[in-house]
């Protein structure tokens, strides 16, 4: 039986799971209806970088150490790739998209895993 803790973890983990799939979604078919070059797309790409690094200084438990870095590592790519996306052709904005959306799926499974793995 997981704790309500465990339990806690593991919903908000299928949500990024569930966000990362329509994300994944939205990049394939291409229904995209905005433009990445935005102040707003700057705010949050830079929010979700340091909110990556800052998931990194937070201290916890031994085991929670591969959590912290799946977590970290994955939020600041994520906004390493919104950013990316400011720069480069429209064309490729459907496919960055589509690896966010991977991205999210990724770190979901993965600390999914990690939740059943501790005892």
């Amino acid at each position: 039986m997981l704790s309500p803790t465990r339990l806690t973890q593991l919903l908000i983990e299928f949500v990024f799971l569930l966000l990362g799939a329509l994300v994944v979604w939205l990049g394939v078919t291409r229904h995209i209806n905005f433009v990445p070059g935005g102040t707003g797309w700057l705010i949050i790409s830079v929010v979700l970088v340091a909110w990556g690094l800052m998931a990194f200084a937070r201290s916890g438990d031994r085991w929670a150490r591969w959590q912290k870095w799946i977590r970290g590592s994955s939020l600041v790519l994520l906004g390493i790739l919104m950013l990316s996306m400011m720069r480069v052709p429209f064309i490729w904005v459907a496919k960055l998209l589509a690896l966010a959306g991977l991205l999210l799926i990724a770190r979901g499974l993965a600390s999914i895993v990690l939740i059943f793995r501790h005892r």
